[in-house]
């Protein structure tokens, strides 16, 4: 599918662990020829079949560390021990190519693309921003028990951090009530379509 032609957008997904995104995310890509994923780095190291340069750039701790010191990062952080973060360069590769970027980020983070915006005219001009959230805690809660992959202790401090999460959706400039798969990623999809035809993004006739 194709966008209506506009400046290039740079679409930043969030949500607490167990929404989703990672589907919402996988199904965008392969719906929008136009739309190329933010590959974010990271000091942990590769899982399965992960690929440096297509899953995540896996760095050292110590070149994590020089190019936060050299002001490389758009935003970074550090998780249950490790560090991520987003290049500056990975995002404006692809938006100067003319093409949509999708980054898939935790609310931390997109918090921090957001600050970083207001002080980037024109990475404020790109950037739109979509939370997506679960009905309730108890929802997430099922969800977080059915897909199996954590234990309860875990769960739990997923659940904890989503609370606090929750608490920030007033910082998007879209807020998704999460239902089906199928639901959320039309939701988000419709997103995307609409803010290729946001006047902000460029004029759609000649003037004159």
């Amino acid at each position: 599918m194709a966008r209506a032609p506009s400046s290039p957008l740079l679409l930043v997904l969030s949500a607490p662990s167990g929404c989703g995104k990672t589907t919402i995310a996988q199904r965008l890509l392969a719906a929008n020829l136009g739309l190329s994923r933010v590959v974010t780095c990271t000091t942990r190291g590769a899982r399965g079949a992960e690929v440096d340069g297509v899953d995540y750039h896996f760095l050292s701790e110590a070149e994590f560390l020089r190019r936060v010191a050299a002001n490389e990062f758009l935003e970074h952080a550090a998780v249950y021990g490790h560090h991520y973060g987003t290049l500056r360069s990975a995002v404006w590769e692809i938006l100067n190519r003319g093409r949509d970027a999708l980054l898939v980020n935790d609310v931390q983070g997109a918090a921090a693309v957001a600050r970083a915006g207001a002080d980037d005219p024109a990475l404020r001009r790109a950037l739109a921003s979509v939370f997506v959230m679960p009905e309730n805690l108890e929802v997430l809660r099922a969800r977080l028990q059915g897909r199996a992959e954590d234990s309860a202790a875990v769960i739990e401090r997923r659940l904890a951090e989503a609370g606090s999460e929750l608490a920030q959706w007033r910082h998007f400039d879209y807020v998704v009530r999460s239902g089906t798969p199928e639901e959320d990623w039309r939701r988000v999809q419709a997103i995307y379509e609409a803010e290729g035809l946001r006047i902000t993004r460029g004029a759609p006739f000649a003037e004159g």
